[in-house]
């Protein structure tokens, strides 16, 4: 997460033609990074991840001019990448014909497929115990096991209540933790 001070020069700095290009470039080099990590927990696959966080940077800068300040800059390109995983992951799973639960066997395998993964035993275990969870349960545990999210802060990416994403995090825990004690 960053401070509200970078967001206000990124805003100020895009909405002055002169400047735009430097304005999107700083809001690039500031979350860039987060929004990959992000995106990359959820769809596993780093190419998958790439496509995805440039959809995202398309459509920020489409949309940066009618961004109202109503959020925090971060928590409204967290809305947009989230967005684009679930339709992402529904599409794959719409366009193959495939159960949910296929879907995220398929992404297991490429988690063990994938050269740039680079986890030991126990992480790639806990990323398959994540694998098994619904996905509203697998976005907010890794919303706040891995970006360390506040729940206020997650409610206005996900438009939820604090009390049901405590429930989600708390269901999804309870259920990795079984997996992992059974693995």
């Amino acid at each position: 997460m960053t401070s509200d001070r970078p967001d206000k020069e990124i805003l100020d700095l895009f909405r002055d033609e002169v400047t735009r290009h430097s304005g999107f470039e700083l809001l690039v080099n500031t979350y860039q990074k987060p929004v990959y990590w992000h995106i990359r927990r959820l769809v596993i696959d780093h190419d998958d991840t790439n496509d995805l966080v440039q959809n995202v940077f398309l459509k920020i800068w489409e949309n940066l001019d009618r961004f109202r300040e109503q959020s925090r800059l971060f928590t409204w390109i967290y809305s947009i990448a989230t967005n684009e995983a679930i339709s992402f992951l529904k599409h794959k799973r719409t366009r193959f014909l495939l159960p949910l639960g296929d879907v995220e066997s398929d992404l297991a395998q490429s988690l063990h497929d994938d050269p740039y993964f680079s986890g030991d035993e126990v992480q790639t275990t806990l990323h398959q115990a994540i694998l098994t969870l619904p996905l509203k349960q697998r976005i907010v545990f890794t919303m706040r096991y891995y970006d360390e999210l506040p729940y206020e802060e997650m409610s206005a990416i996900l438009k939820t209540s604090a009390g049901a994403l405590k429930a989600s995090y708390h269901h999804a825990a309870k259920k990795i933790e079984k997996y992992i004690m059974n693995h």
